[in-house]
């Protein structure tokens, strides 16, 4: 039964951090009950090296951190499939790594081994214009919303978008000055005096179409802000029970023959499943 099941739990970082900033948020989900969790060996390096390259290498990385929590989940969670919690651009690689070949000639495919996706401040709607936020949509965010729009594997994975509306762009302060700059960046002309977002993403960034919104009021974006982030306790202890809730939702949409999400074609070559399948 999916409620006596304990989630295997796949942190995928963001944009510019590497996985020990992310040891806090493991040691907070396994004492919530995660029963395991795995942090993506990506590194600030790799995000330096993909700002010119592209992401591909990343989803890679990224794709032998899921096998790694598959097995993992096979041993501590029968095998479910994982709950990945997507932090910034890590979120745009989760959807990735469902996509049938978001790359040429790289097939992820994972949908049979994913079970939910919870981004955690990650821009899946970005401006076209200048800066990073066009940058972005031309090496993640424009491939992930031609290969997997919105909750594109609903109701087999679910999809949590958290966002925070802590930090308002002005004039006022020091913080509220930056944040204007870096919402101009992600969202172009649409971010004005009085944008809501997390000092880095706007609120209107992370909408992802079909997925559960959670809102929260005092996160920052990054673990490094000097503040509450994401991945702090109060913070978690928002979102973590609607995530949980989501993956469970999950399987017992697979578990009760829910339709198959759309096929992909071939084999993986990272060793990924590449059809769908139940639980």
């Amino acid at each position: 039964m999916p409620d006596a099941v304990r989630p295997t739990v796949l942190i995928l970082g963001g944009f510019l951090t590497a996985p020990p900033v992310y040891r806090p948020l493991t040691r907070r989900l396994l004492a919530r009950g995660a029963a395991g969790v795995v942090v993506a060996n990506v590194w600030t390096p790799d995000w330096l090296i993909a700002s010119w390259r592209g992401t591909a290498a990343i989803a890679t990385r990224s794709g032998v951190a899921l096998r790694r929590a598959i097995e993992v989940s096979r041993a501590c969670s029968g095998g479910a499939p994982v709950l990945i919690v997507g932090h910034s651009a890590g979120g745009i690689t989760a959807r990735l790594l469902t996509a049938p070949e978001p790359f040429p000639g790289r097939r992820f495919g994972a949908t049979a081994h994913v079970g939910a996706i919870v981004s955690l401040g990650t821009p899946h709607r970005l401006a076209a214009g200048a800066g990073i936020g066009r940058r972005l949509n031309e090496v993640a965010a424009e491939i992930a919303a031609e290969h997997v729009p919105g909750a594109f594997f609903a109701p087999r994975i679910s999809y949590v978008s958290v966002a925070s509306s802590a930090v308002v762009a002005g004039r006022r302060s020091g913080r509220g000055r930056l944040a204007t700059l870096m919402y101009e960046f992600v969202i172009g002309r649409a971010a004005v005096p009085g944008t809501e977002g997390d000092g880095v993403v706007p609120v209107a960034a992370t909408r992802l179409d079909g997925a559960r919104h959670v809102l929260l009021e005092r996160a920052l974006h990054s673990p490094t802000a000097g503040g509450a982030w994401y991945g702090s306790d109060e913070e978690v202890d928002e979102w973590w029970p609607i995530a949980l809730e989501a993956w469970r939702e999950a399987l017992a949409a697979r578990a009760s023959g829910a339709p198959d999400a759309p096929e992909t074609t071939a084999a993986a070559p990272n060793g990924l499943a590449a059809r769908t399948a139940t639980v």
